[in-house]
Parts: C-alpha cells; structure tokens; sequence
C-alpha cells in the first residue's frame, strides 16, 4: 500500500492510499480518483515529505494521539447522514424491489433507502428509476 498527497484543480488538498502506484495510475486514467470536497477528477500528486525519526529518538517521542477534530467533509457526511436517515425509511435489501415498485406506480411514492447489489442497482438505472449510492453504510448495518 502506498498513501498519496494529492490535489485537485480546485487546489483542494488531501490524501488517500492505493494498492500501488501503478494502481494509482491505472484508477486515475480511468477518472475513479476525485476530490472528497468537490468531486473534481483533474487531481494531481502533490508534494509530500516521509516523516522521518532517527532510530536514537524514535523510543523518547511520545506515541502519536488519535486526532480528534472532525473535518469539514466527515461534518457534511454526518449531516446528510442523519437527514436521510430522519426523512426516509430504510428497506435493508428490498431496495431494489421497493424502488422498483414506487417508480411503476404499484406502491406509493416515499423516500427510502437500503442496500442493492450491484446488478441490482445498474437494473434500476438502466430502466430510469431514479436512484444513487449514499457514501455510507446505514446503521442498522454496522456492528
């Protein structure tokens, strides 16, 4: 694994990891790397510094903390994490099929949300049902 410093032509900066630079290069040619803040896909590797400690006072520096601010981007995922999450109702895997079903006019029309695999999803975008992956797991799911 290999962690990048990169930035958009926003000049918005930020880092992610790839399984190599190859891989890297392979997923931004394809146009799969944006910008967390804007989406932008025009990102650029930026210039990064390795920290690095001589072996004499790696053992006298305290242990790194966890960093505990929130940043704006996970702020702005949690507030429309708990919008969608107050205003619509979560089908778990009947997604598709409750989708399906408000956009044929056999149930009425409410705001929901769930999981659908992929073939799933690609089903109801290919026959016009309005539909979008949401950048998080529901909380029903997660342990």
């Amino acid at each position: 694994m290999i962690r990048y410093a990169l930035k958009c032509s926003n000049d918005h900066s930020f880092e992610s990891w790839f399984q190599s630079a190859e891989g890297f290069d392979t997923l931004q040619a394809a146009g799969h790397v944006g910008c967390p803040t804007c989406g932008d896909t025009d990102v650029k590797k930026a210039l990064m510094a390795p920290k690095v400690t001589p072996a004499r006072k790696a053992t006298s520096q305290p242990a790194p903390t966890l960093r505990s601010e929130e940043t704006p981007q996970e702020a702005a995922f949690a507030k429309m994490r708990d919008h969608i999450e107050k205003n619509s109702d979560y089908v778990g895997k009947n997604f598709a099929h409750e989708a399906r079903a408000m956009h044929d006019g056999d149930v009425p029309d409410r705001p929901i949300h769930g999981e659908a695999s992929l073939a799933d999803a690609k089903s109801l975008v290919d026959d016009g049902v309005p539909v979008l992956p949401l950048p998080f797991t529901p909380k029903q799911q997660q342990n």
